[in-house]
């Protein structure tokens, strides 16, 4: 199975999705899990950013628009390098108002498509199941790239911080619903 261009690796996730994420894994985890330990993380660290790499990734590569500029490995590194830097800054335990726009731009990018291509994804799917109070957030912050400010005030937080927990939660469990398939898919091989 040729993972070369863009529109095969798409057709490959769409329908040999087990396989698919099952090859990616064995080639692409190691490199990770390196990269991870190398710069202060566990064995464990790498499997959570690995994991949540394969999200951003297989969102974005079953989108129509999708672009391969790079192997499969190197682009998942690459979203994982992201991942982990931004995790690291995070257990430096930064108020979450203290983060830049650069940062947020940064999120935005890594994470999610425009708008208008979102009822497309497969990952939309998890994130509907969600909840109404989960998915307007995660969509307010990712696809529509408003600030924590406005979403607080447009969800009736108390306070950004309260938003900014909420969003860390409301993200674990769209991570956790997503890990669940992607393990699945994995433990048949």
């Amino acid at each position: 199975m040729q993972m070369d261009t863009s529109a095969t690796l798409r057709q490959a996730l769409l329908t040999h999705r087990e396989q698919t994420l099952t090859r990616l894994y064995q080639r692409t985890f190691p490199l990770v899990r390196r990269y991870v330990q190398q710069h202060g993380g566990s064995a464990s660290d790498a499997k959570d950013v690995f994991q949540d790499a394969m999200v951003v990734f297989y969102e974005k590569a079953t989108a129509e628009s999708f672009a391969l500029t790079s192997s499969v490995s190197t682009y998942l590194v690459g979203i994982s390098r992201n991942l982990w830097r931004r995790e690291l800054t995070r257990r430096q335990q930064l108020p979450a108002t203290s983060l830049g726009a650069e940062h947020e731009q940064a999120v935005a990018e890594d994470v999610g498509p425009g708008a208008d291509e979102r009822e497309s994804l497969p990952v939309f799917d998890y994130v509907a199941q969600l909840g109404e109070r989960c998915k307007n957030m995660l969509l307010a912050f990712y696809y529509f790239q408003q600030p924590l400010e406005q979403i607080a005030s447009s969800l009736h937080y108390g306070s950004i911080r309260s938003a900014t927990v909420q969003k860390f939660k409301c993200l674990e469990r769209l991570r956790k619903s997503v890990r669940a398939v992607v393990a699945e898919a994995l433990a048949h091989h």
